[in-house]
């Protein structure tokens, strides 16, 4: 496990997944045909159990110019600067466990936030 440091508080806007984790592909998919602007931007998965303890997942993607939420219909959040416990998953479709596994681990992180949230960055959609 490393540490990773977002120096930079990030705005993203974000569709929510029906159901984790069955619909997240297709929640990506869905998130990639309202952008018009397909300028490089970064992507993101955010998720947290809500006041049942069900994952509520939504994809997420970087906003570029202020008025994008507004203009494809989607919800904000913002990704707080910080250091985040980490897990850097190399080629991820190969293996379906790497990611439950990571998170599994992730997850007794003695200094977990239990009122935080688990953030997945996407290293292959960033432009750096």
């Amino acid at each position: 496990m490393e540490q990773y440091v977002i120096n930079n508080d990030i705005r993203v806007m974000y569709l929510t997944a029906q159901k984790f984790p069955d619909d997240v592909p297709n929640t990506y998919t869905n998130l990639e045909r309202k952008i018009a602007d397909k300028t490089p931007r970064r992507y993101f998965g955010f998720s947290h159990p809500n006041k049942e303890g069900v994952i509520e997942y939504k994809a997420c993607v970087e906003i570029l110019v202020e008025s994008e939420p507004h203009d494809y219909g989607l919800e904000t959040f913002i990704i707080k600067s910080g250091k985040y416990a980490s897990i850097f998953i190399q080629n991820h479709y190969d293996d379906g466990a790497n990611i439950p596994n990571a998170f599994g681990k992730l997850l007794k992180h003695p200094k977990l936030d239990p009122k935080g949230y688990c953030l997945e960055m996407y290293k292959n959609f960033f432009s750096t």
